[in-house]
């Protein structure tokens, strides 16, 4: 199995690459991201955000409304360390099953991959994504439908990747062009 870690803040192009890699590949892609979106449907879950955040991060579905979860724990670390802690059992759980079946590649996109996480580790070949800020807002905040002070609140909780290690370092300049000689560099670095 060959697992393809792609990194970078939001709006950088990470699913882009991913999509375009899956179809040059033929393989599977996981978006940790939505897992955790998804670990706050678990009832469980969801009761222990109520409990501790207070069930003003609830919606008119009585469903977690990530917008106002992420209000809270994007202005404070130790909150979004509990947030962590709360739900990254789960998510290991789901990506533990998913790399069981060892598919020949996996792709896992992934906006907070650690590295001191084992996911890290299993990478064979390691990607940032980098964009322009100011595009990379804007894509962001549009494709999001939030505002300039959300976007940044939550840029405020991004890794800084610059101390990580990676094998390739793009800048997208969001032209096909670009992604399409990304994706030719990382296959010939997988084959």
């Amino acid at each position: 199995m060959k697992i393809i870690g792609i990194t970078g803040k939001s709006g950088s192009g990470k699913s882009i690459l991913a999509q375009m890699l899956v179809e040059e590949l033929q393989c599977e892609a996981i978006n940790i991201d939505k897992i955790g979106h998804k670990a706050t449907s678990d009832k469980k879950i969801s009761s222990k955000l109520c409990e501790i955040f207070g069930n003003e991060i609830l919606g008119e579905n009585n469903q977690i409304d990530r917008k106002k979860l992420g209000a809270i724990v994007f202005s404070d670390k130790e909150k979004m360390d509990v947030l962590t802690n709360i739900t990254w059992g789960y998510m290991q759980e789901i990506l533990d099953d998913i790399l069981k079946k060892e598919p020949e590649i996996i792709v896992l996109e992934w906006a907070l991959l650690p590295i001191d996480s084992k996911y890290w580790g299993k990478c064979d070949i390691k990607v940032l994504m980098k964009a322009e800020d100011s595009i990379r807002k804007n894509k962001v905040m549009e494709r999001d439908k939030i505002s300039e002070e959300y976007f940044l609140k939550r840029e405020a909780n991004s890794l800084e990747y610059s101390k990580f290690e990676y094998d390739d370092i793009f800048e997208n300049d969001y032209k096909l062009e670009t992604i399409e000689e990304m994706v030719k560099k990382i296959k010939k670095q997988i084959e």
